[in-house]
């Protein structure tokens, strides 16, 4: 999806998501930019994956979109799983984007807790005997809800933690949170934003994991004012 002309901008969808989340941003920032919009393989009207992916493939497949479509330098609006591949994109080549937006941006993999490493225990012991059951019973349900390649990728994405990649990113980042996120808490960008030199933070209480959609209003605002329109 394509609207607009001028400086490109590009919208990275977040994991179990579509490009068309991004309707009422592509409709408003198409005033001033050339917009593009691709759903990831796997996900919306793109073709499944045949294999596993984990956050670089998703990376490479980004990149040679960029290419493909002669996007230059880009600026880069990002939400959740989006924002991990940006944030790989960017660690491994600062001039690929211009400035970045990341929102409610995953790869921040908490300390896990004794509760934490019991539970996949349990299902580990289990999957071996009732695997059937364990996939049933064990995991969120959006994990549960994926096909069998999907939940492999899942596991490779959701366990890649991106604070080393964040701390080589040089590009100017907005970093925007929900405040009642539960998906992406405002602490994920606390670590972001003291992992990215130069990074700003801002934190948009009554919103949840797609600040964009719950409160676009200040949610654009705060983006015109970092692109400077």
């Amino acid at each position: 999806m394509q609207r607009g002309t001028g400086r490109d901008l590009l919208f990275l969808h977040g994991y179990g998501a579509r490009k068309e989340c991004f309707l009422p941003q592509i409709d408003h920032f198409s005033r001033f930019f050339r917009v593009t919009a691709f759903d990831f393989s796997g996900f919306g009207d793109a073709p499944p994956l045949s294999a596993p992916w984990a956050v670089e493939e998703y990376a490479e497949e980004a990149r040679g979109l960029v290419r493909s479509l002669r996007l230059v330098r880009p600026h880069v609006l990002a939400h959740s799983f989006g924002a991990r591949v940006a944030v790989k994109i960017a660690a491994a080549d600062g001039d690929f984007f211009d400035r970045m937006i990341l929102t409610g941006a995953a790869g921040i993999v908490p300390r896990r807790t004794a509760a934490y490493r019991a539970k996949v225990g349990a299902y580990r012991f289990v999957r071996r005997f009732f695997p059937a059951f364990a996939d049933r019973h064990f995991g969120s349900a959006e994990y549960r809800a994926l096909p069998p390649v999907m939940r492999e990728s899942y596991k490779k994405i959701v366990n890649e933690d991106l604070r080393a990649a964040a701390a080589k990113i040089k590009n100017p980042v907005l970093l925007l949170y929900g405040g009642a996120d539960g998906e992406t808490p405002p602490a994920a960008g606390a670590v972001y934003h003291a992992a990215i030199e130069g990074s700003r933070l801002e934190i948009l209480p009554a919103c949840g994991h797609f600040a964009f959609l719950d409160d676009p209003l200040s949610f654009n605002a705060l983006v015109e004012e970092f692109l400077e329109l």
